[in-house]
């Protein structure tokens, strides 16, 4: 019910939204959400099972939306609670903070000005 409510949440909240299934192998491993806007991707959500976590699988993700942000000259953003330790990846891709929105925050990367990075597990 949780899973329903938080969709349903994201569908009404940013229209046009993309929801995956992250797979590796044959098996489900997380979730990725975003949607294009005219100047940005915005990564709505994005989780990983904790056994799936440091295996390059999110940095894969976050670097071909990156990639895709670039063709198309646009921003990449995302809301990161400020003590999810994903920030400093989040940093070494070229996000920076760019407003405190309270427990997380927003940050913000454009990929046209930052050089591509391979991300650290």
């Amino acid at each position: 019910m949780q899973f329903e409510a938080q969709s349903r949440h994201y569908f009404q909240n940013y229209p046009g939204a993309k929801f995956f299934v992250i797979e590796s192998g044959q098996e489900g491993v997380g979730r990725l959400y975003y949607v294009h806007w005219t100047r940005e991707i915005r990564v709505i959500d994005i989780a990983l099972l904790p056994e799936a976590r440091n295996q390059g699988i999110g940095g894969m993700l976050i670097q071909n939306i990156l990639a895709d942000a670039r063709a198309a000259g646009k921003l990449v953003s995302i809301h990161v609670e400020k003590n999810n330790p994903a920030i400093a990846f989040y940093q070494r891709l070229g996000f920076t903070p760019i407003e405190d929105k309270g427990v997380y925050w927003l940050m913000e990367c454009n990929p046209v000005l930052s050089a591509p990075v391979t991300p650290a597990s």
